[in-house]
């Protein structure tokens, strides 16, 4: 989660960073050394593609609203109600298929 949230507040990849910051050599290893980890130093935060980038900005939002956390814009702006629209229609279609589906099997 950390690597998604220094690619939101940054717009640039952990790895890249590390990579800028000290050298390649270091951001391969590093990069190597968290995939053991199951992490990815190369991971680019996205809510509009990615579901669990989508549950880390509503939990985001919820934080800032509650004064938990102080408002921090991400690097790259976020239209929160295109954001809400784009993942209630998938979830509007994953369901329609779901039923389509059942209904395939009902009828066999």
């Amino acid at each position: 989660m950390l690597v998604k949230l220094i690619n939101r507040q940054t717009g640039v990849a952990t790895f890249n960073l590390i990579k800028d910051l000290k050298s390649g050599w270091k951001a391969w290893w590093s990069n190597n050394a968290a995939s053991l980890y199951d992490i990815d130093l190369k991971a680019e935060y996205d809510p509009f593609k990615e579901l669990d980038d989508f549950y880390i900005e509503g939990m985001l939002v919820k934080a800032f609203k509650e004064g938990k956390l102080q408002r921090q814009d991400p690097a790259k702006p976020i239209d929160l109600a295109e954001l809400s629209a784009t993942w209630k229609e998938r979830l509007n279609k994953s369901r329609k298929a779901r039923e389509e589906k059942a209904a395939l099997e009902e009828n066999k």
